[in-house]
């Protein structure tokens, strides 16, 4: 659906956002405002990364805003995030995306009607605001459930249910730090056309938003590696236990195995103390084994 938000009144200028395009209603705005076929193509692309691309007069951004109520099994960029593409030049702006955007209407609202954006790249400023904005609940929301199961590690049983959800939470981080990553290349390239102060306190906000990402990563990375050694951890103490008890029935099974052979001539068979003799001596091997393994401090 093409919408135009803001006509063009003299040297004005004049946006036009078109949500879930057709390849027509597209290739007709790409022919009125001479377009380029590839940068057309890769504004229909819905897993493109964030880039910028200038040509002629014509200057191209694609955005990743985080999306709304994704799957906790999403981990992918086209899952985790939705595009949104603009086209610029000196008399119009067009935005181009699949998804609904709320904040494209309060833009419209708060700062087009009210005369507060006097050009194209002004709107892009407050769309780029926007856009990083959607980072912020996303990255509080993993540092809280990183704070949830960090106890869970260390006090509780590990599940395997527990290992999945850090890989998930790692995923979706992942994806956060690659497009925050790629958004950076885009503050840098639109310097000369933002005002200075506009500029630093979206350069703030995205410098805010990579270290708390960068956090999330080590974080989640240290917890792993935590959740991993407890579990080695653990099964180190099983076959530990499993080793002792080895240790203690391979001489007990080795003397009932020598005198279980039923030889006829064999020593012993006949004597009537043999029996206890040699639970005594099983007692006397269990006893001297249990003895060594405490003074070397394996019990």
């Amino acid at each position: 659906m093409t919408t135009i938000l803001k006509e063009n009144h003299g040297a004005d200028f004049t946006w036009i956002d078109l949500a879930q395009p057709e390849k027509k209603d597209l290739q007709e705005i790409a022919m009125k405002y001479g377009l380029h076929r590839t940068l057309v193509e890769d504004s229909l692309q819905p897993a493109h990364l964030p880039k910028y691309e200038q040509t002629d007069s014509v200057q191209f951004v694609i955005l990743r805003a985080y999306a709304d109520n994704i799957d906790k099994r999403a981990d992918s960029i086209q899952e985790v995030t939705d595009k949104i593409a603009v086209f610029i030049k000196p008399e119009v702006i067009i935005t181009i995306h699949r998804a609904d955007y709320d904040f494209l209407a309060r833009i419209k609202d708060s700062y087009v009607d009210t005369g507060q954006c006097g050009s194209p790249y002004e709107i892009l400023q407050r769309i780029i605001e926007y856009v990083l904005a959607t980072y912020e609940a996303p990255l509080s929301k993993v540092i809280e459930d990183i704070d949830t199961f960090e106890p869970q590690v260390f006090l509780e049983e590990n599940k395997k249910s527990m290992l999945k959800s850090f890989y998930y939470l790692k995923r979706r981080a992942s994806v956060i730090s690659r497009v925050l990553d790629l958004t950076r290349v885009i503050l840098d390239n639109l310097q000369k056309q933002l005002p200075t102060p506009e500029l630093n306190d979206l350069k703030d906000s995205f410098v805010r938003l990579q270290t708390m990402s960068a956090h999330i990563q080590d974080s989640l990375t240290s917890l792993l590696n935590i959740y991993i050694s407890l579990n080695s951890q653990r099964a180190g103490e099983v076959m530990r236990v499993l080793t002792l008890f080895s240790a203690f029935f391979m001489p007990l099974t080795f003397i009932v195995g020598i005198y279980g052979m039923n030889f006829q001539y064999m020593p012993e068979l006949t004597w009537r103390l043999g029996y206890p003799a040699v639970l005594l001596v099983m007692v006397v091997v269990t006893l001297g084994i249990y003895i060594w393994f405490k003074r070397k401090g394996w019990l």
